[in-house]
């Protein structure tokens, strides 16, 4: 079956049903966001009016309640839509967020870019408040080998030291490359073994439940090695992308386990009515 990942699930969306209300006699009120944490978005899904609009589009995420947001990089997502943002020096972009009452601690950069002048992309998300610098997959090839996983692991460490001595966490992302297998092992796992725990931290799309990939299986079963989550609500019954909380995946078991993986921020990341429809019921999520 096709992967599901952050340049392609997209595609595969149904469209928006309202909102169901969400109320259960057996659950007591619920008042916060779900480990107290800001509702975030990745702009991946709202690239196509970034460069017509890039300040409105801000608006409009911060007036759906997203507080926070995932960057792309100008650099290395150019030919995506984010192109544009390369006219802002990194400090005029800090500004142009604050003023749209949003905060961005986090941004996806390409591996190509990090390997041709990551001294450079530090400096630059250092500038926009950057502390969290992803790469979508160590692009490594569809049949690895076990030293295919290990050069490349090897090289991503040395990233991730040298952006932890800039005072930035460097993490990566789950998507085509890290869910390959290598001698009936998942790439995933392995990389969880060669990637220093002190260099590197993991960000978990949750869609990958479509491949077999449980978010809160991989939160328990590798405590403190995530910074992050991409968050798709999921229907089993269709085998599509939903809103949160109109799915079949446990929400209040998945952010409980993230508390023990480590999460320190989250983003929703799907079409932006699904991204829109997710907000009531993560605001109203409490998680034990």
């Amino acid at each position: 079956m096709p992967q599901i990942s952050r340049r392609n699930f997209i595609r595969t969306t149904a469209s928006s049903a309202a909102l169901t209300a969400l109320a259960s006699s057996a659950l007591r009120p619920l008042h916060a966001d779900p480990l107290g944490l800001p509702i975030g978005c990745q702009t991946w899904p709202v690239r196509a009016m970034i460069p017509t609009d890039f300040r409105g589009t801000l608006q409009e995420l911060a007036a759906a309640g997203f507080q926070t947001i995932e960057l792309c990089s100008p650099v290395g997502y150019a030919d995506s839509g984010f192109a544009g943002l390369a006219k802002y020096s990194g400090t005029e972009l800090r500004r142009i967020l604050h003023e749209a009452g949003l905060t961005c601690i986090s941004s996806h950069f390409s591996i190509a870019e990090l390997k041709k002048d990551q001294e450079g992309r530090i400096a630059w998300a250092k500038d926009v408040g950057l502390t969290q610098m992803l790469v979508p997959s160590l692009d490594g090839p569809k049949n690895p080998t076990m030293d295919d996983v290990k050069r490349a692991a090897d090289e991503y460490n040395r990233m991730g030291e040298r952006a932890a001595a800039a005072g930035i966490v460097q993490g990566l992302h789950n998507e085509d490359f890290e869910l390959t297998t290598v001698d009936g092992k998942r790439t995933y796992d392995l990389l969880f073994q060669l990637l220093d725990p002190k260099l590197v931290k993991f960000q978990f799309q949750v869609s990958t439940i479509s491949e077999g990939y449980d978010a809160a299986e991989y939160f328990t079963k590798y405590p403190g090695r995530f910074i992050s989550m991409h968050v798709q609500g999921w229907s089993a019954k269709t085998r599509k992308i939903v809103p949160v909380g109109q799915d079949t995946l446990d929400w209040p078991k998945i952010f409980a386990a993230a508390k023990t993986g480590g999460i320190k921020n989250y983003f929703v990341e799907m079409d932006l009515p699904l991204m829109k429809a997710s907000v009531p019921y993560l605001r109203q999520l409490q998680v034990q």
